[in-house]
């Protein structure tokens, strides 16, 4: 099928970083938050069994994917896994030997030795899974999704609120 034919595209990312492997990752979290985040979110392998590295969203690397996959609605999985989080932090911009940028640089050195720049939420602090719209969540979780609606100009369209099919808000 031609890209010409498809009228939208969506995305789909978690509402938190995950890589498998080496290489640079410039959200992980190699402490308490990340070992929560990788046993909240069962974040393993499937084969193999071996643990995900995790960090914060990378709204940087977010927004690259978006331009260069051509995405305007956005999926955004495992909010729940935040839930008792007293702060959450997204990244929105990489220090990198000192310049600030908001740009995603394709060079292994820049992402190697870019340092994230964090805008930091309050966080709900409660069980989202039987929200079933987006005015049902928390406001703290709103402000978080909205942000990233806000920040990548594309729509959100489906969040899933829990591991269940049935814990999924479609916008």
């Amino acid at each position: 099928i031609s890209p010409r034919s498809i009228d939208h595209v969506m995305g789909i990312t978690k509402a938190y970083c995950t890589r498998v492997g080496n290489g640079p990752f410039p959200t992980e979290l190699t402490g308490k938050t990340g070992q929560f985040l990788r046993k909240e979110g069962q974040e393993f392998g499937a084969t193999t069994g071996r643990p995900r590295r995790c960090g914060w969203l990378d709204l940087v690397a977010l927004k690259y994917a978006v331009r260069v996959n051509g995405i305007d609605e956005l999926a955004v999985t495992k909010i729940d896994i935040l839930n008792n989080f007293e702060e959450i932090k997204i990244c929105t911009e990489y220090n990198i030997e000192g310049k600030s940028t908001k740009d995603f640089s394709p060079s292994l050195y820049d992402i190697e030795n870019a340092e994230p720049v964090y805008k930091t939420f309050k966080g709900w602090q409660s069980d989202i899974t039987q929200c079933t719209a987006m005015d049902e969540l928390p406001t703290e979780a709103e402000d978080y999704l909205n942000f990233i609606q806000d920040y990548l100009n594309v729509d959100l369209k489906i969040l899933s609120s829990g591991p269940k099919r049935s814990e999924t808000i479609v916008l």
